[in-house]
């Protein structure tokens, strides 16, 4: 059939939680929705360098909580922080609330779906190798710990006339599992025949769901037999 679902969509609510974390009246839902996209796409045009694959949103009657997942915190912070608290005023002034900045490192950005799509599509804009530029970056996830990846480009590849599509895969994508821990990540690269889309799937492992001991413990938990009864002869 070939219809797909966004692996981030097919797990939200199920096995992760959501990206933006606040609620809203009706009427105003549509406005913050907008802010949240604005703060977003201001952040990753900033710090295009700085590898955030993801942004966290969550709302207060106060303040507006912003976690940025960076692979290079150092860039965002600056000297002793500065670059914190200029970003974080530009961000008051871009929406008019008051603005709370979070910082979490990431310590393997090889496992990221988005920040492997961005390699790649900075390697496509440096006019490098398609194939060699998938071969190599699923060779770094898969020796950074992952169970699998699959890589998608289409455009207009190598410079060709006709555009197509290029898939490889390594290890497994098991897409329709719930438990798999499936990371998407999807960007463009602007090359000079037009743009290419490039989609990367990575499997991180299993969700530890904690389920799985309870037939131990039910178990472990069940009342003694009663002891048989002694008869006297």
């Amino acid at each position: 059939m070939g219809q797909k679902i966004n692996p981030t969509g097919f797990r939200t609510g199920v096995m992760t939680g959501w990206k933006s974390r606040w609620y809203a009246s009706k009427k105003d839902f549509s406005d913050l929705l907008v802010e949240d996209h604005k703060l977003r796409k201001f952040i990753k045009t900033k710090y295009r360098y700085a590898g955030i694959p993801k942004v966290e949103i969550e709302r207060t009657r106060d303040e507006v909580k912003v976690v940025l997942h960076t692979a290079r915190p150092g860039i965002i912070i600056g000297r002793k922080g500065q670059e914190v608290e200029r970003l974080q005023a530009e961000l008051q002034d871009l929406i008019g609330r008051r603005i709370n900045i979070k910082i979490e490192e990431i310590s393997r950005p090889e496992l990221q779906a988005q920040l492997v799509a961005e390699d790649i599509a900075e390697q496509l804009q440096k006019r490098a190798s398609f194939r060699r530029t998938m071969k190599r970056a699923m060779e770094q996830t898969m020796e950074a710990g992952a169970d699998g990846i699959k890589i998608q480009l289409a455009g207009r590849l190598g410079g060709a006339e006709m555009a197509r599509r290029e898939k490889q895969i390594s290890g497994s994508i098991p897409l329709s599992t719930l438990r798999a821990k499936i990371d998407y990540g999807f960007t463009e690269a602007k090359t000079a025949q037009g743009h290419i889309g490039i989609q990367v799937w990575v499997n991180q492992g299993m969700y530890a769901v904690e389920d799985e001991t309870d037939g131990a413990d039910a178990e472990a938990g069940q009342a003694p037999k009663m002891p048989k009864k002694a008869y006297k002869r």
